[in-house]
Formats: C-alpha cells, structure tokens, sequence
C-alpha cells in the first residue's frame, strides 16, 4: 500500500510535535551516520529543538567540519564574486 503525501506544516498539538520532532530526528541522525560510513563522507549535522536543546553527529570532529566549510563557503563567494567580476 502506498503512503499517501505528508502535508508539510506546523503541528499545532505540543505532544504531537514532540513525538515527531523526536522520530524525525532519530531518523536524520541515523542517515547521516549511514552516508558517513557508506559513501566516506565527512559529515556534521547539528540541531536545536523548539526547546534550544542541541543534538549533533559528526563522524570526525565537528569543529574541524564546521572551519572546512567556513574555508570552503568563504573560496567558494570569493570565486563567485570573481567570476560575477569578469562578466561585467
């Protein structure tokens, strides 16, 4: 039987969004490790609750992934911008 599509929106009732927020984030955290272990990918997902609770993964250290990325996202704009220069 196939499932029909979720509507994406805010679950009004608290408890109901809890048990979600819960389940969704078991399963984000799960897929994360798989893509790490599967594919040698390095990965680092970070989230905060409703309430401001973290919950990270990171399958080697999450602060040399994070100043990756910020190395990376800062090469990536200067290129971009380099790039948006020439077209001028």
């Amino acid at each position: 039987m196939v499932r029909g599509k979720t509507q994406l929106k805010r679950i009004d009732n608290t408890t109901s969004r809890q048990v979600t927020f819960s389940k969704r984030r078991s399963g984000l955290l799960k897929k994360a490790f798989e893509l790490s272990v599967l594919c040698d990918a390095e990965v680092a997902l970070i989230i905060f609750s409703a309430t401001g609770k973290l919950y990270e993964f990171s399958s080697s250290s999450t602060n040399k992934t994070i100043e990756r990325y910020q190395r990376n996202a800062k090469n990536h704009r200067i290129g971009h911008k380099a790039v948006e220069g020439n077209m001028q």
